[in-house]
């Protein structure tokens, strides 16, 4: 509880802050490349700090972790060997990649919208989106709708039932960083062996 407060006295100084906004543009940007924590983090407390400004937030968050996205689909199409292949071994997953590949096959496009959706690494998605050549315009369509609704699902929940999700978060802090953890973990997890 004691980590909670002071972790949210952080964030609400951060929200109230000239460089709230940058943060949470970077660190969104930064993790649909090779950032390993999510922008959701950051997000919901600071919505929470700040419900009127929710879906600015989730909108900032969008474009953000698209433009990422891009960054990361170039990184994959035309630099997989000299960066991408970095990001991937820094992760553990060149042995998942001919899976992700049979995921691309099958799937294309829901295979993106899946990643945008689930802890399933986004960045691993936008990375070997590019070097499997999926079709830009298809990987937008699915990034877009994918982060939107995720961005904005929690956006839309902490503007409606702000008081209530604070209130919870403050109660059962140790159960919803577990509970995170764990789909984070189970998100790399699906790569690795799926």
């Amino acid at each position: 509880m004691k980590l909670f407060q002071s972790w949210m006295d952080r964030i609400w100084r951060l929200a109230d802050s000239a460089g709230a906004e940058r943060a949470l543009a970077i660190v969104s940007c930064i993790e649909s490349i090779f950032f390993p924590v999510p922008p959701d983090l950051m997000l919901i407390p600071m919505c929470l700090a700040n419900r009127a400004k929710a879906f600015r937030y989730a909108t900032i968050c969008l474009v953000a972790s698209i433009l990422g996205g891009v960054i990361g689909y170039v990184i994959g199409y035309y630099f997989m060997e000299a960066i991408g292949q970095r990001i991937v071994e820094f992760y553990h997953f060149d042995a998942q990649i001919l899976k992700i590949e049979a995921w691309y096959n099958k799937y294309s496009a829901w295979a993106v919208a899946i990643a945008g959706l689930t802890p399933v690494p986004y960045k691993v998605c936008t990375l070997t989106a590019g070097m499997f050549k999926i079709s830009f315009p298809i990987f937008m369509v699915a990034s877009v709708l994918s982060r939107g609704l995720r961005f904005f699902a929690v956006a839309g929940l902490i503007y409606l039932y702000g008081e209530k999700v604070r209130f919870f978060l403050e109660k059962r802090f140790d159960l919803v960083l577990t509970v995170s953890a764990v789909l984070v973990v189970l998100g790399f997890v699906v790569v690795k062996f799926f």
